[in-house]
């Protein structure tokens, strides 16, 4: 028998590595991915293509908007940070936070797992190479599982749930050189906070500069699209 998971997708480099991961071990994958008002909503586009090109047959798409709440540059007329040096990214919460996200995220992929019948729930974030987002760190995800199997009716009927977030103690160098044994297209994901109108990448922002770093550590070609000023 099949089992399913509910894999949340952004479209970015992580969440499609994760995305694979899944499948390697035999999930059925439910991708969820979240419009929520980000200013890189051309994300959601290269979602949909990765989860196409990994032959995922359940793609959903829920919208909240998160501009009405605010207090991130993803979601408010906030400027986005560029050229931070790696001692600054390491230290302290970057303006590109968005307020309990992860949280939010993984609330409603624990609903839709409900709803498909699935205890099984993959996130893609990360705890190594990252911006220093308080809901990417490991106790989190253990914390909100906990919560997973008390505020359900599948927990309290004896399931339980379990957020698999397999790249938490990876480089992005580790996840890409993972994500290329597993055949993913790097080509089709993007992960810039900042895009241009055509959706090429800043290549200056954190997640930009984290990505190109993973991949020069990885001894793997980048296939981003950068604009011209980058």
């Amino acid at each position: 028998m099949v089992k399913r998971a509910v894999v949340l997708i952004s479209g970015g480099l992580d969440s499609t590595t994760c995305l694979a991961m899944a499948k390697a071990k035999g999930f059925e994958p439910v991708c969820l991915a979240v419009a929520y008002g980000q200013r890189h909503a051309v994300e959601l586009e290269q979602a949909r293509k990765v989860a196409a090109a990994m032959g995922v047959t359940d793609f959903r798409v829920v919208s909240i908007d998160l501009r009405q709440v605010g207090g991130s540059a993803l979601t408010a007329d906030i400027e986005v940070p560029k050229d931070r040096p790696s001692d600054e990214m390491s230290h302290g919460i970057p303006v590109t936070y968005v307020p309990a996200r992860n949280a939010l995220f993984l609330s409603l992929a624990l609903g839709l797992a409900e709803v498909v019948g699935s205890t099984d729930i993959y996130i893609g974030v990360n705890a190594v190479d990252y911006s220093g987002y308080p809901d990417c760190r490991p106790e989190f995800i253990r914390s909100f599982e906990s919560m997973a199997n008390l505020a359900t009716k599948a927990g309290v009927e004896g399931a339980r749930f379990t957020v698999h977030a397999p790249l938490s103690g990876l480089t992005k160098a580790d996840i890409i050189r993972e994500g290329v044994k597993l055949g993913v297209d790097y080509g089709l994901t993007h992960s810039c906070y900042d895009p241009d109108a055509q959706g090429r990448a800043c290549g200056r922002c954190d997640s930009c500069v984290l990505r190109k770093k993973g991949f020069e550590e990885a001894g793997v070609p980048d296939p981003t699209r950068y604009a011209e000023s980058a």
